[in-house]
C-alpha cells in the first residue's frame, strides 16, 4: 500500500505543528499548531487575521503541501492542548470536511481556539480506544505523560505497520494527577511493527533522563515553603496549560496559609476546563480572566494584606501585557516591591523575542528589590536517555524528527546513528513541506 507523511509544519521550529500522513486514499492530519513569536514580532491580531498573513508571518504551517498528497483529509487529529499542537485549527481546520478528534481535555481547550460558529464533527476519543477511519485504517490513542493532562500519542494502524505519532512526552512513571505513561502499550506495539515514527525531538541534546512530575512538585513545595513568612506577596509564574504544576501551587499555597488567586486569560481558561474535569485544586479557586475582574482582584490583596495571598500570574516569558509583566511596572492596582517574592515554575522558551521580554522583566523586578526564584521545573520533553528508550521499545523501521529547528533535529539524529540509524536510508530528515514516500 502506498503510504507517504507530509512535514506540513514544526520540522524546522519549535511550534506550528502540523503533519500529514497519507495511506492509500486516507489522508490524517495531525495537530495544526500556532508560533506565537511571529505573532508577538509583527503585532497580528490572530482572531482577525487571514490564513495567507498568517502563513507569510511564519506563525501558522503552510498545508499548502497537503493538497499535493493523492487523497482525501479523512480526521484531523490532535496529539494535547498546546498552542503550538492546537493554536491553527481555528484558522486551519474549517477548509478540510473531516472530523476534528482529539481527547475529552484537550477537546475542551480545541473549542476554545475554533470559530464559534464551527460545525463541523467533533468526536472525542479516551486513550486506549481504537476507531476505524477507513477499510484499511485505524486510529488509536495511547497515554502518554507530558506538561499538560490528556496528552496522546496517536497510532495509525496501517496493513504496512503502525505511524507513530510521537509529539510530545516525557516517561513519567509517578505523575502527580494522571496514570503513568503507557509504555506497556508501546512494547506492544513494536513487537508487532512500527513502520514510522514521528518523533519529538526537543532535549535530544539533553543528557539523562527528564525527571518526573513528583520531582517538580517537590520543588514546588520546597522553595514556597521556604518563602511562606516573606511579609509581601508571593508570585507565582508558569504555564497556565500545566494543570498539575498549578495544582501542585494552588495545593502549598494552602498549606502554608496562604489564600491562592490565578489571574490571566489563559489561567482562568485552563482552571475552568480543568475543573470541569474534577482535577484537584481547581474546584473553590478563585480565578479573574478579564482585566476589570484581575484589578478588583489586586486591589483586595492590597487591601486585605499582601501576606496573605499567592497570586498565580500569566507572563513568565515576560509578554509585556500578561499580569506579571505589570505588576513588576506597577502598572495597576499593585506594583511588586522590596518585600514581595517571584517564583518562575517554568523555563524562558529558546526564541529570541522570549528572551528579550524576559531580559526586560527580569531587570525591572530586580530594579524594584523583589526576591526571584528561577527555573522550578522540569521539562515535558523527552531527553536522550528517553528517547533511546522509546526507539529501543518501538523499533521503528523508519524515524521522522522533528519538533526542533534544523540543530535540534541534527542532535536527535545523532542519537540515533548511534543506535545505528542512517540518515536517508531509515531516519529522514525532512523540512516544512517535505513529503517522505514510506511504501509503496
Amino acid at each position: 500500500m502506498d503510504i507517504q507523511i507530509a512535514a506540513v509544519g514544526g520540522y524546522e521550529e519549535v511550534g506550528r505543528n502540523m503533519t500529514a500522513v497519507r495511506v492509500g486514499d486516507d489522508v490524517v492530519v495531525f495537530d495544526m499548531g500556532l508560533d506565537v513569536a511571529p505573532v508577538v514580532r509583527e503585532g497580528i491580531d490572530v482572531e482577525h487575521a487571514g490564513r495567507r498573513e498568517l502563513i507569510d508571518a511564519g506563525a501558522i504551517p503552510d498545508d499548502s503541501v497537503v493538497a499535493d498528497l493523492d487523497g482525501e483529509v479523512c480526521a484531523i487529529v490532535f496529539s494535547h492542548g498546546h498552542l503550538d499542537h492546537v493554536g491553527a485549527a481555528g484558522v486551519l481546520a474549517e477548509r478540510y470536511d473531516a472530523p476534528l478528534i482529539a481527547s475529552p481535555f484537550t477537546m475542551e481547550i480545541l473549542k476554545g481556539e475554533l470559530d464559534p460558529g464551527y460545525d463541523g464533527d467533533l468526536v472525542t476519543m479516551a486513550a486506549g480506544e481504537v476507531t476505524a477511519l477507513g477499510d484499511d485504517l485505524d486510529l488509536e490513542f495511547v497515554h502518554v505523560t507530558h506538561s499538560t493532562v490528556g496528552a496522546v500519542n496517536p497510532v495509525l494502524h496501517t496493513p504496512e505497520g503502525a505511524v507513530v505519532y510521537g509529539l510530545d512526552k516525557r516517561l513519567d512513571h509517578d505523575p502527580v494527577l494522571e496514570p503513568p505513561i503507557d509504555m506497556a502499550r508501546f512494547a506492544e506495539l513494536g513487537e508487532a511493527g512500527v513502520l514510522a515514527y514521528v518523533e519529538d525531538c526537543t532535549n535530544a541534546g539533553r543528557s539523562g533522563r527528564t525527571p518526573g512530575e513528583a520531582v517538580a512538585r517537590a520543588r514546588v513545595r520546597d522553595v514556597l515553603g521556604s518563602v511562606a513568612d516573606a511579609p509581601g506577596v508571593i508570585v507565582a509564574s508558569t504555564f497556565a496549560s500545566h494543570v498539575a504544576r498549578v495544582s501542585g501551587v494552588v495545593e502549598t499555597a494552602r498549606e502554608i496559609g496562604r489564600e491562592p488567586i490565578l489571574l490571566g486569560r489563559s489561567m482562568a481558561t485552563y482552571a475552568r476546563t480543568a475543573a470541569h474535569f474534577d482535577y484537584p485544586g481547581f474546584g473553590d479557586v478563585e480565578a479573574h480572566g478579564t482585566r476589570v475582574g484581575i484589578e478588583r482582584a489586586l486591589r483586595r490583596v492590597r487591601t486585605e494584606g499582601r501576606d496573605s495571598f499567592l497570586l498565580l500570574a500569566t507572563g513568565h516569558q515576560g509578554e509585556p501585557n500578561a499580569v506579571l509583566p505589570r505588576l513588576a511596572r506597577g502598572d495597576g492596582a499593585l506594583a511588586l516591591g522590596a518585600d514581595d517574592v517571584v517564583v518562575f515554575g517554568a523555563r524562558v522558551i529558546p526564541d529570541p523575542i522570549n528572551r528579550r521580554q524576559r531580559a526586560t522583566l527580569d531587570r525591572r523586578l530586580a530594579r524594584r528589590g523583589t526576591e526571584v526564584h528561577e527555573d522550578v521545573h522540569v521539562s515535558g520533553h523527552l531527553s536522550a536517555a528517553g528517547h533511546r528508550r522509546m526507539r529501543r521499545t518501538l523499533e521503528p523501521r523508519t524515524l521522522i524528527p522533528a519538533h526542533q529547528s534544523v540543530g535540534g533535529i541534527e542532535r536527535y539524529v545523532a542519537l540515533a546513528e548511534a543506535d545505528g540509524y542512517e540518515r536517508g536510508e531509515d531516519v529522514h530528515v525532512a523540512r516544512n513541506g517535505t513529503i517522505i514516500q514510506l511504501s509503496s
